[in-house]
C-alpha cells in the first residue's frame, strides 16, 4: 500500500481522550466504536484480553463515534458515557453500557449512572438536555476526517488497523507496532531481513476479514 493511502488519525490522542495506561507506552490502541453496535459489543472482551495481554505496553483510547441511523439509542449512550466522564466515572459508564447493549434506554442510562454514584436528577438533565452533544460530535468528525466508515475501527499508533480483530491477530500487530517503537528508539537490535509481526496480513482474505465485520456509517 502507498504511503499516501494509508489511513491515519487527524486528531492525535491527547488530554481530551478517554485513556487507559501509561501515556509513554510504547503502543497505543484507539478504537472508534458505537455502544448499541453489535460487532462493538463483540469487540469489547476482545479490547479487554488484549489489554492484559500487553499489560503496561499498551494505552487504549476510546472515542465515540455513533451511528445514529443504524442504532437509534447509540447517541444518547454516547452522551451518557461523556456524562459520567464529566463526574470522572467514564470507564465504568462505557463498560456497563457495553454489558448491558440490550437496555439503553434513557431510564437505563439515569439508572446505570444512580449506580456508579451520579446524581440522577443533574445526570438526566443533562441527558434530555445534550449538554454533551459537542462533544461526541467532535469525536465523531475526527472519525471521520480519519477514514473512519464503520464501528468498530481500531488505529494502531495512529495508523488505522485494516486486518481482523481477533484476539490473537489484534494482538500480534500490536507487538510488531511497540517492537517497531523500541527499536526506533535503540532499545533492542533490528533483525536485518527480518519483517515484524505488524506487517503480517496486512492483505486480508474476503473470507477472514468477513468475520470480522463492522457496522457501516452511511451516507448522510
Amino acid at each position: 500500500m502507498a504511503e499516501e493511502d494509508v489511513a491515519r488519525l487527524t486528531l492525535p490522542v491527547g488530554p481530551r481522550d478517554h485513556a487507559q495506561g501509561r501515556p509513554d507506552a510504547p503502543v497505543t490502541l484507539v478504537e472508534y466504536g458505537d455502544y448499541e453496535c453489535p460487532h462493538c459489543g463483540r469487540a469489547y472482551p476482545i479490547v479487554k484480553e488484549v489489554q492484559r495481554r500487553l499489560g503496561p505496553k499498551l494505552r487504549f483510547v476510546f472515542r465515540n463515534f455513533p451511528l445514529t441511523e443504524s442504532h437509534p439509542h447509540a447517541q444518547h449512550a454516547a452522551e451518557a458515557a461523556e456524562g459520567a466522564a464529566a463526574n470522572g466515572r467514564f470507564w465504568e459508564m462505557h463498560d456497563v453500557l457495553y454489558e448491558h447493549q440490550q437496555a439503553l434506554e434513557d431510564s437505563d442510562l439515569v439508572g446505570y449512572a444512580a449506580a456508579l454514584g451520579l446524581d440522577a436528577n443533574t445526570f438526566e438533565h443533562e441527558l434530555r438536555g445534550h449538554a454533551h452533544k459537542a462533544r461526541v460530535r467532535e469525536d465523531f468528525l475526527s472519525g471521520v476526517r480519519s477514514g473512519v466508515n464503520g464501528t468498530p475501527t481500531f488505529f494502531i499508533n495512529g495508523v488505522r488497523f485494516d486486518d481482523s480483530w481477533d484476539p490473537d491477530t489484534l494482538t500480534d500487530a500490536l507487538r510488531g507496532a511497540a517492537a517497531a517503537v523500541r527499536q526506533t528508539r535503540g532499545c533492542i537490535p533490528s533483525r536485518s531481513g527480518s519483517r515484524g509481526r505488524s506487517d503480517r496480513g496486512r492483505a486480508t482474505s474476503p473470507a477472514r476479514r468477513g468475520a470480522w465485520r463492522a457496522c457501516p456509517l452511511r451516507s448522510r
